[in-house]
């Protein structure tokens, strides 16, 4: 693998790409990867990896070799830390130091990369600090994050931000062509997608999308103002949102099949299933607030569409409600009586 096909990974982010790529030459002790998941930050991590991995090994087939492993995450000086629950533990950071203060074993430079830096407990983020501060002069951290809060604002100082903004939908929309994707579906899953090409990749796996987007569009017309109709259509809707996890739930059997077979030809012994097996409810749980904003942005569209075309304010009174309803997903994980109290205050068309 040369070092184009190593960052062909990275879709779309031309500024990290370039800052990163010069980087590499003469990298600083810690970086901070910060935008939502799917936009390229843990390709460009792997990317970065195997160009410092490749860079101590000159050219030839060393080099390629650094690169493949980088890029597949199995490289043996690259070292991947995912909080095994909800937020990044004390005990996560001494794994962390513990690895930082290892010499590399094959390459030049030895990378921690550090997932969901934002969900770091106050004790986590001290130790991470000091960690950073003070690191062998093999070891590089790379610490992704979806946002600096403020309280980690300290940890974030001390390293070289790098931004990951949301794709383009022109960009994700061009990416599933390449992949094959019929060009007017592209450009449909990548309004859906949010500026994530990971999701838009899983969307095109799944032949039910159009007709989730086709019954959040409904919903206006099959308002009534009566509690029977709001039920119907609440349970219709989560119903789709649980068979929308069927793309992703054959993945997730795929993976643990290929880990399966590991553990059965290497043994059970660090063969990373407790950290495969959290990952896989995180991206669940993922799914369905994807899905949930996905629905309440294509219902949002729907009422400012009418109220452009009707010239009624009821339908921009509609979206500002649908979009409150939006904002309140996080502080609100009941899903059933979010939809349910949203629908009950929509008017049934404008």
């Amino acid at each position: 693998m040369n070092d184009l096909d190593l960052w062909a990974a990275v879709v779309g982010q031309p500024g990290a790409t370039d800052l990163l790529r010069s980087a590499a030459a003469a990298p600083v002790h810690a970086y901070m990867f910060v935008g939502p998941p799917g936009t390229g930050r843990l390709e460009a991590a792997r990317a970065f990896a195997g160009t410092l991995f490749a860079g101590g090994a000159g050219s030839g087939d060393a080099a390629d070799r650094h690169r493949r492993l980088a890029a597949a995450g199995q490289h043996p000086d690259l070292v991947m830390i995912v909080p095994t629950g909800r937020a990044l533990l004390v005990a996560e950071i001494a794994t962390i130091i513990r690895e930082g203060s290892r010499s590399p074993i094959e390459a030049a430079h030895k990378v921690i990369v550090v997932d969901r830096f934002e969900t770091a407990e106050p004790a986590a983020a001290a130790g991470l600090l000091k960690a950073i501060e003070e690191p062998p002069a093999s070891t590089v951290f790379i610490l992704l994050a979806e946002e600096v809060p403020e309280e980690h604002s300290t940890v974030a100082s001390r390293c070289v931000r790098v931004d990951f903004p949301p794709l383009p939908d022109d960009v994700v929309a061009t990416a599933l062509v390449d992949d094959s994707v019929d060009r007017d579906l592209a450009a449909v899953l990548a309004e859906a997608a949010g500026g994530r090409l990971d999701r838009a990749r899983l969307l095109a796996t799944d032949p039910a999308f159009l007709g989730r987007r086709d019954a959040w569009r409904s919903v206006p017309d099959r308002l009534d103002g009566t509690g029977a109709a709001v039920a119907v259509l609440v349970a219709e809707l989560q119903s789709l949102i649980d068979d929308s996890q069927k793309p992703l739930a054959t993945r997730h059997e795929a993976e643990m099949k290929a880990l399966t077979e590991r553990e059965e030809e290497l043994g059970t012994r660090g063969s990373g299933r407790r950290d495969l097996v959290e990952r896989q409810r995180r991206e669940v749980r993922r799914l369905r607030d994807d899905e949930l904003r996905f629905g309440l942005a294509t219902l949002s569209r729907c009422y400012l569409n009418r109220a452009a075309s009707e010239g009624r304010s009821e339908g921009l009174d509609a979206t500002g409600r649908v979009t409150a309803a939006a904002g309140e997903l996080d502080r609100n994980p009941n899903e059933a009586l979010l939809l349910q109290s949203l629908f009950l205050d929509l008017p049934r068309a404008v």
